[in-house]
């Protein structure tokens, strides 16, 4: 909802596999994903994104509860271009989708893919 607010279309999986399916047919400009997935969690879905070529280019914002020192440094290592704690801020979540994305003009908002909850 929040990002919906913003003028950004989205698309939302809600588990490890639905969510690799979903980023195959979407093909985002961004996925945002929270690491405590069911059926397999964030890395996984990280791991496998990078495995395939036209989805390691997406860049992914990881969002999580979960330990922000170990899971940081893990999913930076993995390729994420940022980690926030949840709950995630919303003013903090969207400053962060717009350095990410080259903040693009508002009539130009790009697919963001939401592969969890927020």
């Amino acid at each position: 909802m929040r990002l919906k607010a913003n003028h950004y279309d989205t698309f939302f999986a809600g588990d490890a596999i639905s969510s690799i399916a979903e980023a195959r047919l979407h093909e985002p400009d961004l996925i945002i994903l929270d690491l405590g997935l069911p059926a397999g969690d964030g890395f996984v879905v990280m791991e496998r994104l990078k495995k395939l070529p036209n989805l390691a280019v997406i860049p992914v914002i990881v969002v999580s509860a979960r330990d922000v020192r170990a899971n940081k440094a893990r999913s930076i290592e993995l390729g994420a271009k940022a980690f926030l704690q949840k709950p995630a801020n919303d003013a903090e979540l969207l400053a962060i989708i717009g350095r990410v994305l080259g903040e693009p003009a508002q009539s130009e908002r790009p697919v963001v893919y939401d592969l969890g909850t927020i």
